[in-house]
């Protein structure tokens, strides 16, 4: 069987090239799931790359071009992956707007995230540039093991107005019994919440974006959390605030994710 892979443009990455990126930090990158080797939604994770480059370097790589490296790491490795691909300036992060970009894939082994439910501490706290999905994020990572310390499965973030926006490394989603409630906040918006959104739609079933602060979950009838690993794990609790199951909820988000077709690189 093939082995995972680490490859820079497309290439077996070298020592020599992987380097200078243990000191770097300037760059971001998109996670997917390869099953069958093929992705979910490789539509918006080239838009997802594509606008995250000219927003911090202020130029992209052609979308074929970026999706051949994507395809070269699937095809090297095992039908069933974790695929993260990194963009950056390979002459470092102080280089130049417009300077050349280059791309670093690696798979792993394949990921479906916990079983749930989880209890989530509920912290203050907000991403910068949290329409990218950056890396150097040391914040969201100690929030964590903060929250696991405390007795929690992970955190939830609430922003200075005291709305529920995201979690450490998820998507959060709402139900209220009728329709999936998004919380209106400045987020990262996930490719798989991206799915979610496109493939609801089709099957007719409501959305809408709602502003949710900890006083607003008694009236709610579910929450999940959401990734790349997994469109919905049941979450219970949200600081002091229990929040009902809703299987029904659940077997919905898993519904409209399966609906996505698995596309080749």
């Amino acid at each position: 069987m093939s082995s995972f892979v680490v490859h820079r443009n497309g290439r077996p990455a070298t020592t020599e090239d992987l380097a200078p990126l243990a000191f770097a930090g300037y760059a971001h990158f998109t996670a997917a799931q390869v099953r069958g080797g093929r992705v979910r939604a490789l539509d918006l994770h080239l838009e997802r790359l594509r606008t995250a480059s000219v927003l911090l370097f202020g130029n992209a790589l052609p979308d074929e071009q970026v999706r051949s490296y994507l395809r070269a790491a699937v095809e090297a490795g095992p039908a069933d992956a974790s695929l993260q691909a990194f963009a950056y300036q390979p002459a470092g992060e102080f280089a130049g707007e417009g300077a050349g970009l280059d791309v670093l894939v690696r798979t792993g082994p394949p990921a479906s995230g916990p079983e749930g439910p989880l209890a989530l501490t509920a912290v203050e706290h907000e991403r910068d540039v949290p329409a990218v999905k950056h890396v150097g994020e040391v914040a969201k990572t100690y929030l964590l093991r903060q929250a696991v310390a405390q007795g929690f499965d992970d955190a939830a973030f609430v922003d200075r107005g005291g709305r529920l926006s995201e979690a450490t490394i998820w998507n959060l989603a709402f139900w209220d019994g009728d329709a999936v409630v998004w919380p209106e906040a400045e987020v990262l918006r996930g490719i798989t919440m991206g799915i979610l959104r496109r493939q609801l739609d089709r099957l007719g079933v409501p959305q809408r974006e709602k502003e949710i602060t900890l006083a607003d979950l008694p009236a709610l009838r579910g929450a999940v959390v959401m990734n790349s690993w997994t469109p919905g794990v049941a979450v219970r609790r949200i600081g002091p605030v229990p929040v009902p199951e809703a299987p029904e909820f659940l077997e919905l988000l898993h519904r409209a994710y399966e609906a996505e077709p698995l596309v080749a690189p």
